[in-house]
């Protein structure tokens, strides 16, 4: 298997047609479980991640958004409410069962009038050029196989003058911080993995995804290639989450 048809999941190298199978698997079996698992790993600090990235957003009332891989709904039901009635918001999820919670999470709110719900995969969206105002990724960027290509199809359905907000775990910018990190990442959350969602492995996966994801800088030039332009990043918690931003010219 040579390195264009060879890509990794978590620390293995696995052949590209596979990742997105292995991906689904871990998403399926966290499926049920993973806003507490969310609340656990974080210390309920995802909200306030989240939150950062809405007041990022610059949402409007009226404006179209989509955000991908959205899971179980937290940021599609703030932008809701942000957009309006007469605004749209299309959650999208490669993964069924993550689709599933966050349809069932957010109709039990009462909030899907002004949201839809599409299976898609961030490499080839299935949407029209020049539709969105707003696009955002949370958390998924990194379980992407062709991250570039990712990037190219969300540059493309944005409107011009859109932008992309990528949240997404990253590099922390202290190396004792970092050394407290990977001992956090590697031991506690398999363990937590284990306690609650019955799975360690998925959680051990999950915490190798966020080690060989891009770091910041690289992240930021691999949107540029992508034609985002003003493109720039906040680091949060001491750049354990990092928040990008691009926009289409």
């Amino acid at each position: 298997m040579n390195d264009q048809d060879s890509t990794h999941f978590g620390y293995q190298t696995v052949a590209k047609s596979e990742k997105a199978k292995k991906v689904a698997d871990v998403f399926h079996s966290v499926a049920s479980s993973y806003d507490l698992m969310n609340d656990l790993m974080s210390l309920g600090i995802h909200r306030l991640w989240k939150r950062y990235t809405v007041e990022m957003a610059g949402i409007r009332s009226g404006q179209h958004i989509l955000d991908i891989a959205g899971g179980t709904g937290d940021l599609a039901l703030a932008f809701s409410r942000k957009v309006g009635p007469e605004g749209r918001v299309v959650l999208a999820d490669i993964n069924a069962s993550m689709l599933a919670m966050g349809r069932n999470k957010l109709l039990d709110r009462g909030a899907c009038r002004n949201i839809e719900f599409v299976q898609a995969n961030a490499e080839c969206l299935p949407f029209a050029s020049n539709t969105f105002d707003l696009v955002t990724i949370a958390f998924g960027l990194r379980n992407v196989t062709d991250k570039d290509a990712a990037l190219r199809s969300m540059y493309d359905v944005l409107k011009p003058g859109g932008r992309l907000l990528v949240l997404e775990f990253s590099k922390p910018v202290s190396s004792p911080l970092a050394r407290i990190y990977d001992a956090y990442s590697f031991s506690v959350l398999p363990a937590l993995g284990e306690l609650i969602a019955h799975d360690a492995g998925s959680y051990r996966y999950l915490a190798e995804s966020i080690r060989m994801h891009p770091d910041q800088d690289t992240l930021r030039e691999m949107m540029q290639h992508a034609g985002f332009e003003r493109t720039d990043y906040h680091n949060l918690t001491g750049g354990i989450v990092a928040l990008h931003r691009g926009f289409k010219s």
